[in-house]
């Protein structure tokens, strides 16, 4: 297979992922960053000289950085370019300089002067360089670390020694990098909180100081208005509300204007929840009624890219295939995307169940491996975690950062046990940030019994539905994982799948076999959500519905929209 998608094959270096990358509080102020950048690979010390060039915001192991290196535990990134802002984009305000994310801690600096630091490979974070900034030409430098698996912080599935189920480590820079004016005092978050059941949006302006006049409307049309103090929750009636679904994805547009600023931003009017069908049987809710959630696994993983969407035109084939095939949900596994995918499953209808990402030092394979093989849980007292604050923190960030997205319904903090402690007790904790979604506490195994559904995986055994002891939500949170090679279109030479097939033909007729003869079946016996293993091949696995590089899918489409649509009959709103 060639490394390079069709979407990296057009890449553009001058031009690397143009599109304003934050959806949800946009600005006409905005200057991108990406593009060519010098970088060194050192032992810790800044270089006297640069190695190379490199296209960030990819990884240097992702092909289309152009750099093919490997950054190691000890080892110390460098990033520099020089930066001229435009005429008048400094003018009055503040220059705020945004990273998407940066794996794991980094520090930046400008023309010499340390600017900002950060720790966490997956979420966002922004310096005020206004101060350190000079007319001209700056100069402005990037220092990276990464310990991978070798240390506690989150890495998700990354792995200094991949294989299987552990895919490349990827490192540095992996999100945009760009630049805003802000006026002084300005909008720094926007929370929007719908209440479908009071038709209402209740809308918090975060901001030093003043007051915002805020405007809702709809396809173009002002419905409401209000006047919102900074920091205070306000609740804003909307008139005939329409209901955001994945059959009718509508969103509300929003303004906003505190003094000088003015950002845009826009709502959903749904709720996600649990409760009783008609014949009391718990189930998933949207909108207040029973919703049945048809998800597959996405890893966000791209053979040229490897973290990084190689455009944002790749991001929407993977939501709009699933889409046309009958998915109704992602689950967003072990990662966090770029704030633009998460805008394409709100505009284009997709559910998502969104992971935190593990970490937690080394794992040990009677832990995480064995029960997919004996099923057995164990109490997560017994667990050893290093990291444990550290998660904590970024859980409590995670949320705020995705807090308005419309089409999250569900949190999932664990995962077969990967750095997994107190599953309990942070359920309970994610369920008092955001009342608003569903938790599953402990996908897979190691079950504690807390959280809002009781997460199954079954790959090796014939799925049941299991005898009803407790009134949470039954999901099928992974199953199928039905392998396939196609000869040109795969990583290397291995092949990892829990089942594999030699033909097209003998792969569909077992995906069917397995939805007619178990899935299919659960559902009205309390079966409210099933994950497929998975959207795509990721390096060794060879599971997915669509090769790696996304130019072959592997099963006729009309087949699988026809079980998802006996998954889906007679479970929506």
């Amino acid at each position: 297979m060639s490394t390079l998608t069709r979407w990296g094959r057009a890449l553009d270096p001058e031009a690397v992922l143009p599109e304003y990358p934050r959806p949800q509080l946009v600005r006409d102020s905005y200057l991108n960053l990406n593009g060519y950048w010098d970088y060194a690979i050192t032992g810790g010390e800044e270089p006297g000289t640069y190695d190379g060039r490199i296209v960030v915001p990819f990884s240097p192991e992702a092909p289309l950085s152009g750099v093919d290196r490997r950054l190691l535990p000890g080892q110390t990134l460098w990033y520099r370019r020089t930066v001229t802002l435009p005429d008048g984009f400094g003018a009055g305000g503040r220059v705020l300089l945004h990273f998407g994310a940066v794996d794991q801690t980094c520090r930046v600096l400008l023309n010499g002067v340390e600017t900002g630091s950060h720790v966490g490979g997956y979420l966002p974070f922004s310096c005020d360089v206004t101060d350190a900034l000079r007319d001209g030409e700056n100069v402005l430098t990037v220092a990276v670390r990464d310990d991978t698996d070798a240390g506690h912080h989150a890495r998700g599935k990354q792995k200094l020694e991949r294989g299987g189920i552990w895919y490349s480590p990827q490192s540095g820079i992996w999100q945009t990098v760009w630049a805003e004016r802000v006026p002084d005092p300005h909008v720094e978050r926007l929370t929007l909180t719908p209440h479908l059941a009071d038709s209402c949006v209740e809308v918090t302006v975060h901001a030093a100081a003043g007051e915002a006049d805020v405007e809702i409307l709809a396809a173009g049309s002002v419905v409401a208005r209000a006047t919102v103090p900074a920091g205070r929750p306000v609740r804003v009636p909307i008139p005939d509300v329409r209901p955001w679904t994945p059959e009718d994805p509508f969103l509300y547009d929003v303004t906003v204007e505190l003094g000088t600023d003015r950002v845009t931003s826009y709502v959903g009017m749904r709720s996600y929840g649990i409760g009783p069908d008609a014949d009391g049987v718990p189930r998933l809710l949207l909108n207040g009624r029973p919703y049945f959630h048809a998800g597959i696994l996405d890893q966000g993983y791209w053979p040229d890219g490897l973290y990084t969407p190689p455009s944002d035109e790749a991001m929407i084939h993977d939501i709009a295939t699933m889409k046309r095939l009958g998915f109704t949900m992602l689950r967003k596994h072990i990662k966090i995307e770029p704030m633009r995918w998460y805008h394409h499953c709100d505009r284009l209808g997709m559910l998502v169940w969104q992971d935190l990402v593990n970490g937690g030092g080394r794992y040990h394979p009677l832990l995480v491996t064995a029960p997919a093989i004996v099923p057995f849980h164990l109490p997560d007292r017994l667990f050893r975690r290093p990291g444990r604050e550290r998660f904590r923190a970024e859980l409590r960030e995670t949320v705020e950062h995705l807090r308005n997205v419309v089409s999250l319904a569900v949190w999932v903090p664990f995962n077969e046990g990967w750095g997994q402690f107190d599953a309990a007790g942070v359920a309970a904790e994610l369920a008092a940030l955001d009342p608003t979604r569903t938790v599953d506490h402990a996908s897979g195994w190691h079950d504690q019994g807390a959280g809002d559904l009781r997460s199954l995986h079954v790959y090796f055994r014939r799925f049941r539905v299991p005898r009803r002891r407790d009134r949470r939500v039954l999901v099928l949170s992974e199953y199928g994982g039905y392998g396939l090679r196609v000869d040109g279109h795969t990583f290397n030479d291995r092949a990892f799948g829990y089942r594999r097939y030699d033909t097209p033909d003998r792969l569909g007729a077992a995906f069917a076999r397995l939805h007619a003869d178990q899935i299919v079946p659960a559902v009205p016996r309390g079966l409210s959500a099933t994950v497929y293993t998975q959207l795509s091949d990721v390096e060794d696995e060879l599971n997915g519905l669509l090769t790696y590089d996304r130019e072959v899918m592997k099963l006729p489409e009309d087949l699988v929209r026809a079980v998802n649509r006996r998954l889906t009959l007679n479970r929506t709103p």
